[in-house]
């Protein structure tokens, strides 16, 4: 797989998102950059906060959610960088809390984000690190990941995050295979956890309506 050139945290911008489900990936590169004794500056050419961290170069879109692709595919086409030097970092409903899993392609599984980056990079294969945050009630998948994490989940919710930040300076350091090997957790039955397809099924008809 090629050197990583750009990770790419999802999230939404304004203080209203802070803490939510749906910006754990803003949380993990606010993170790594925080130990790094760096910080994201807006650039507005590009849509999103950047960073330069570990000799890569991280970036939170402040399209909101849905558009995230057009921050991303801009950035990437100007600098020449390829889908597969792009990792993106995003929540995960079908994943209880705490999980991380790499992925070094697929589906959008339902999530806006992942499906605009598809549509704007115009392409399926670039890696993720996806991180459980824990399955909603039904019907309630917007809620859900745009709500908070409760009180019970801090503590589990701060160690996924410092595991999180681990895994992506060993993505960026020795490549996203090698971090997959250290990081995925051994695979469950098929029933268990969804296919992308399965997944997008399920929530097609809430995340439809989510507005951000």
């Amino acid at each position: 797989m090629s050197e990583l050139k750009l990770i790419v945290g999802l999230g939404n911008p304004g203080r209203e998102y802070e803490g939510t489900r749906h910006n754990i990936g803003f949380e993990v590169l606010d993170k790594w950059a925080e130990e790094k004794g760096t910080r994201f500056e807006l650039e507005k050419k590009w849509e999103g906060d950047l960073a330069k961290v570990d000799g890569v170069t991280a970036l939170k879109p402040m399209t909101f959610m849905n558009l995230s692709g057009r921050s991303v595919a801009s950035l990437a086409r100007f600098y020449r960088w390829t889908p597969e030097q792009i990792l993106v970092v995003y929540d995960d409903v079908s994943l209880p809390l705490g999980t991380l899993r790499f992925r070094a392609n697929g589906g959008d599984g339902g999530h806006n984000g992942i499906k605009s980056l598809i549509a704007c990079l115009g392409t399926k294969e670039f890696p993720r690190l996806k991180i459980g945050v824990g399955s909603a009630a039904p019907g309630g998948l917007v809620g859900h990941v745009l709500g908070k994490f409760a009180p019970d989940e801090r503590d589990e919710l701060q160690n996924t995050l410092a595991r999180a930040v681990r895994a992506v300076q060993l993505a960026a350091s020795v490549g996203v295979s090698s971090a997959a090997n250290e990081f995925n957790v051994k695979i469950k039955p098929k029933e268990e956890y969804p296919s992308d397809d399965e997944q997008e099924i399920r929530r097609s008809d809430s995340v439809e309506h989510e507005g951000k």
